[in-house]
């Protein structure tokens, strides 16, 4: 407010010069306005330069731009197919379509790459392109490592012994979503032998299957000793191969043992087949004998003697055909030859079943009759014991019973004799069979079953074929132990598990009991009884085979510690319960609007971790509750979400509210006046502050906005108000002027001005100047009529007043040049330091700031009173700070 006191003076005041000096300074600025004149016209005539100097930069700038980009095109067309020249051009060309143009050329991962960085954050479209090339180049490297991890696992396919389909299949359907053409070729090499392979192990179970049917249709067939032997060999080669070809792994193993077991049978069964062998070529031979003698000679009775003595008949296609023969050439002997031995038969029948055996002793006859007939040895053997014991008990036999019982006997020993020569085969044949079981690596359990079942088909061939030789035996009973020894290790492996394991599970259950005792003596440590229960719980479900008389006892012992330990576990997880329950609640119970409504969902989901880390829960009521607890905080966040969308909806329309304000004030700054900017300013203001809050991050921007249109708007009101201040100011200081000069040419009419001494003239004068407006025409209008009067009366008096008004009109303005902070000129200098001083006081005393006084400036132009130059430029100046204040 005090600023005026302290501006510094101009040099004249310092050479202590006097108010008398007013023409001169005059002059001085009189020259001065014309030297600025000089100057305005040098800086247009600078200025219009200036622009056609800058219009003409900006066309050079332009052709050389243009012709920088025609030789950047010549040299993208030049490139090629060359990468590396490519990236560099990319990286130099400041044109973003030709560096577009060129990154269509890169393809390289290490040109694309260089580019990418380059590019990532200057020219977003070459790095959209460079990127997705990357990206397929990427992905086309993962399909070739996965690939080739598709083709490793063929190769580890094709080198394993154990070669399944379903493997094959998982094979293809990984390679079915792989893309990789370069590895195609290999691939479907590989998947070619894989598939050879499994059509071959295919090819070779149907073999494996169509040998066991014909194995077992073998024995049907009727086939001589030697045919059967044969083809027996022959199946027993192919079986043989089949186990040694490079896919016996695939066989089934049940499958291999039948067909083993079926050898093993038919091998046994060999020594019969040769036996029925024998017997049928000598009855053909007797019977061929019989047929060519006549039969005149022939006697029924000797002949079924011959045939009864001769080996057993079997019974098959062949024995039926040779008994059919027989019984043919007994049928077309002569009544005569038949009758004589009838009658005796008969004769000698009376008196067998008189003296002869009882009943019962014939019926055993007969039915070892009928085992040998069907080779039942281990059958007749019994009945001929049992015979052998009802004839020590003093049964006695007639001549012809002694006969057949001798024949049936004989019978029994070739039999006996034929079956203990083919047990020694099959014997032969279990021993080689049992040797092999070492090599087959067979799964323990298995193994020891084959052991089993093979000791047991011994047992049987000893009752079939009778007791082995005691070497036989040795050599079968070495080769078995031999065979069960791995089994036998296992075995002994497993029972020293089961004790170590029931060792570890009475080492759980003194655990369980010692927590359970420390329990009742110390404060309860959830956590840890929780974990222990658990861990306890863990460690007795992986605790392995246990004798079942000792695993009872420890699940007894074990349940009973783990129910005393969990009781009160469950009883203080039932309390932790209730608490997450509570939790939940009070999540439920948020308001998702409240301002602090995120930190207390921070704090509960503390205290929630809090309860978590001191007991945890059973883990599927752990879940449970925790997926409820997370579902109301997901539900709160989601409501804040969706609260935070309306906001920042609401926000984006006030956003776009102002965004219409701004443009309609920056349209408006065009149209604006003085008349009606202060309305302008005044409603868009208001409206502004009605509008509510935009977004944070556009906030700094929008109000950016909307101050720079206020401030153009302002900016324009005040270039208008200034031109229109001018003309008021010009308007004034002419008609001014011309009063000056009216009054000038009364105080001295020898003046230049006091040659215009008609009224018309200067009343034509004032007519051709233009209305004043702001409040000053009728001041200047009333002083020029009251110097126009003057002039056409009483000049004298007039011109006196004139005189005596100058200190006045001097006063005030100085006083006026120091409201409105107008240098006054040096000659000025103390007076101006006094009035200074006053116009401080007053304004002190009237508590006002002091500035300009529109009564005071139009006071000083009603005022006729003489003014110089110098004076009148004061005036002049004066004039152009206060138009504004005055209209």
């Amino acid at each position: 407010m005090f600023e005026f006191l302290f501006k510094r003076q101009g040099k004249q005041a310092a050479s202590g010069e006097q108010p008398g000096a007013a023409k001169p300074a005059a002059a001085k600025s009189g020259v001065a306005q014309q030297g600025n004149n000089k100057s305005k016209g040098v800086a247009a005539t600078a200025a219009s330069q200036a622009a056609a100097q800058a219009a003409t930069q900006a066309a050079d700038a332009r052709a050389a731009l243009a012709s920088a980009r025609e030789r950047q095109a010549g040299q993208l067309k030049a490139l090629g197919s060359d990468e590396a020249a490519a990236a560099d051009f990319i990286l130099q060309s400041p044109f973003s379509e030709l560096r577009l143009a060129a990154a269509e050329l890169v393809h390289g991962r290490e040109h694309l790459e260089r580019v990418y960085g380059a590019m990532r954050n200057v020219d977003r479209r070459v790095a959209k392109l460079v990127h997705g090339r990357l990206d397929a180049i990427r992905h086309h490297e993962a399909e070739l490592r996965r690939g080739e991890d598709t083709l490793a696992q063929a190769r580890a396919l094709l080198a394993d012994l154990l070669l399944t389909p379903n493997h094959v299949g998982e094979l293809d359907r990984k390679w079915s979503v792989i893309r990789a053409p370069e590895l195609a070729a290999e691939f479907e090499a590989v998947r070619a032998q894989l598939g050879a392979r499994l059509e071959s192990q295919v090819q070779l179970q149907r073999a494996m299957i169509d040998r066991l049917a014909a194995l077992r249709q073998l024995d049907l067939q009727g086939l001589d000793a030697a045919a059967y032997g044969e083809t027996l060999a022959r199946l027993q080669q192919e079986q043989a191969a089949a186990l040694v070809d490079p896919g016996h792994a695939s066989l089934p193993r049940t499958l291999v043992a039948d067909v083993t077991a079926e050898l093993a049978r038919l091998t046994a069964s060999l020594a019969t087949v040769e036996q029925d062998g024998v017997a049928v070529t000598a009855r053909e031979a007797a019977l061929t004998a019989w047929q060519a003698q006549p039969q005149s000679e022939l006697k029924a009775d000797t002949l079924r003697k011959e045939w009864q003595r001769l080996p057993a008949l079997p019974a098959n296609v062949a024995g039926n055909a040779l008994q059919a023969q027989f019984d043919a050439l007994l049928t077309s002997l002569p009544q005569e030859i038949r009758k004589p031995k009838a009658a005796p038969a008969a004769s000698s029948a009376v008196p067998a079943r008189d003296k002869g055996a009882d009943q019962p002793f014939l019926d055993q006859m007969e039915a070892l009759e009928a085992a040998l007939q069907q080779g039942s040895l281990g059958t007749a053997a019994e009945i001929d014991k049992s015979l052998k014991e009802a004839k020590d008990k003093g049964v006695r036999l007639t001549s012809a019973q002694l006969e057949h019982l001798t024949h049936l006997r004989a019978d029994l020993k070739r039999l006996s004799d034929w079956a203990r020569w083919g047990g020694n085969v099959s014997r032969e044949e279990l021993i080689k069979t049992v040797d092999t079981l070492a090599t087959q690596n067979l799964p323990m359990g298995e193994l020891a079953k084959k052991v089993g079942s093979m000791r047991e088909r011994w047992k049987a061939l000893d009752t079939l074929s009778g007791p082995a030789p005691r070497s036989l035996w040795e050599r079968f009973d070495a080769a078995c132990s031999t065979a069960y020894a791995p089994a036998a290790a296992h075995f002994r492996q497993l029972a020293d598990e089961r004790h170590a394991n029931a060792a570890r599970g009475q080492a759980l259950v003194d655990e369980a009991q010692a927590e359970i005792a420390r329990l009742q003596q110390t404060e309860a440590d959830w956590k840890h009884v929780s974990s222990t229960v658990q861990r306890l719980r863990t460690a007795w479900s992986h605790l392995g085979a246990v004798d079942r008389k000792e695993k009872k006892r420890l699940d007894g012992l074990f349940a009973e510690a783990l129910t005393t330990l969990q009781r009160p576990l469950e009883d203080q997880r039932k309390v932790e319960v209730a608490v997450r329950e509570q939790l939940i609640e009070e999540v439920h119970k948020l308001d998702p609007n409240e301002r602090h409504a995120v930190d207390m969902l921070r704090e509960l989901q503390s205290r929630w971790q809090e309860h978590a880390r001191a007991l945890p829960l059973e883990r599927k009521a752990e879940q449970a509750l925790w997926q409820r607890f997370r579902g109301a905080c997901d539900a709160l966040f989601a409501a804040r979400k969706e609260h935070a969308h309306a906001a920042d909806s609401e926000r984006r329309t006030h956003e776009a509210a102002k965004e219409a304000l701004c443009a309609r004030l920056e349209s408006a700054a065009l149209d604006a006046t003085p008349s009606n900017v202060a309305r302008l300013l005044r409603e868009t203001a208001a409206e502004w502050q009605a509008i509510g809050p935009v977004p944070r991050a556009h906030e700094a921007r929008i109000e950016k906005r909307y101050h720079a249109a206020v401030a153009q708007v302002q900016q324009h009101v005040a270039q208008v108000r200034r031109a229109a201040d001018t003309v008021l100011a010009g308007a004034v200081r002419a008609k001014l002027r011309l009063i000056q000069a009216l009054e000038t040419a009364l105080a001295d009419p020898g003046s230049n001005a006091g040659t215009h001494t008609q009224g018309d003239d200067w009343r034509a004068r004032w007519a051709a100047l233009a209305p004043v407006d702001g409040g000053y025409e009728p001041i200047l209008q009333k002083r020029f009529d009251a110097a126009l009067a003057a002039l056409e009366g009483d000049r004298a008096a007039y011109a006196r007043q004139l005189q005596e008004n100058r200190p006045r009109l001097l006063n005030d303005l100085l006083r006026l040049e120091i409201a409105a902070g107008i240098d006054s000129g040096a000659e000025f200098a103390r007076e101006r330091l006094r009035l200074q001083v006053e116009v401080l006081q007053s304004s002190l005393k009237s508590g006002q700031k002091p500035g300009g006084n529109t009564a005071e400036l139009r006071a000083l132009l009603a005022l006729p009173a003489l003014a110089d130059v110098r004076t009148e430029t004061r005036i002049e100046c004066l004039m152009l700070r206060q138009p504004k204040e005055a209209s």
